[in-house]
């Protein structure tokens, strides 16, 4: 996988998630992350290896192993984690701009569902256009724990070139080809929790980490305070790292690339359909 295409999929993966009310700003920047460390504190720098919640849910941790399971029973049928509520009916609209070119990301939680691994999912569907062209369309399907984890369950990618499909890599779903689930956004967000967000070996790898806590951004739709703030990247172009920003009620607000790369996205606009 070419270290663009990386890029593109990291900028556009992550505007897949939220609802109604929304924030943008700025960045600041985290190291590259450790795999051990026990505890995690505001002044943490480190991602908690083993990072259980709960006592009832341990969510992936960030470097394995790669043999975590799931109950359907520890599963609830809607998504409202603070930092990544998912309304059905919610469309969301970003702006920014990717290699020197307008981009608009609209984000449509819909009122499907799919059920994987025995888990009724939300699906949402994550269309890219650059410079008034359709680039990228992909259903993701999410679901939350009893906890209040958000798991990222899979996807269904497609990529486009005047109009036509040139490919569909990064599509997984949980369960197929010991593809893995991952957790997008945990039920308690401390400084320095790492944690996989997808696990799909040689194609979906994203991994995670918080990196700020009570944040003020603002974006064109609005102002933001108590601000959640994640460090995005992946092994298989770990030179890419991106940040994001989570409101609380909304879920992110604003996105940036911050290592190898160029690309920013602000939340304009939220409006409700049928």
């Amino acid at each position: 996988m070419s270290a663009d295409r990386m890029t593109d999929r990291i900028s556009n993966r992550i505007l897949r998630w939220l609802a109604p009310s929304l924030l943008a700003a700025a960045v600041a920047c985290a190291g590259t992350p450790v795999d051990r460390a026990t505890t995690a504190s505001p002044s943490a720098s480190r991602p908690t290896d083993s990072p259980s919640t709960s006592a009832a849910i341990e969510i992936p941790p960030l470097r394995g192993p790669y043999d975590w399971t799931i109950d359907p029973d520890h599963f609830v049928s809607t998504v409202d984690n603070p930092y990544f509520p998912l309304v059905p009916g919610t469309v969301l609209i970003y702006e920014g701009n990717s290699g020197g070119e307008r981009e608009v990301v609209t984000i449509r939680v819909t009122h499907a569902t799919e059920e994987i691994l025995g888990v009724t999912c939300i699906v949402v569907r994550d269309t890219v256009k650059v410079a008034g062209e359709v680039k990228e369309d992909t259903f993701d399907w999410y679901a939350q724990d009893v906890d209040g984890n958000v798991w990222y369950m899979g996807e269904d990618t497609k990529e486009y070139e005047d109009g036509e499909v040139t490919t569909t890599e990064g599509s997984w779903g949980a369960g197929v080809n010991g593809a893995l689930p991952g957790v997008i956004m945990p039920a308690h967000p401390e400084i320095g929790l790492a944690y996989t967000q997808e696990h799909y070996a040689g194609e979906a790898e994203d991994k995670g980490m918080i990196v700020a806590l009570g944040e003020h951004v603002t974006v064109p739709f609005g102002s933001f305070e108590e601000v959640v703030v994640t460090e995005d990247w992946t092994p298989l172009d770990p030179k890419v790292r991106e940040h994001k920003f989570y409101a609380p009620s909304v879920g992110v607000v604003f996105e940036e690339i911050v290592r190898g790369g160029e690309g920013v996205l602000r939340l304009v606009e939220v409006r409700s359909q049928a």
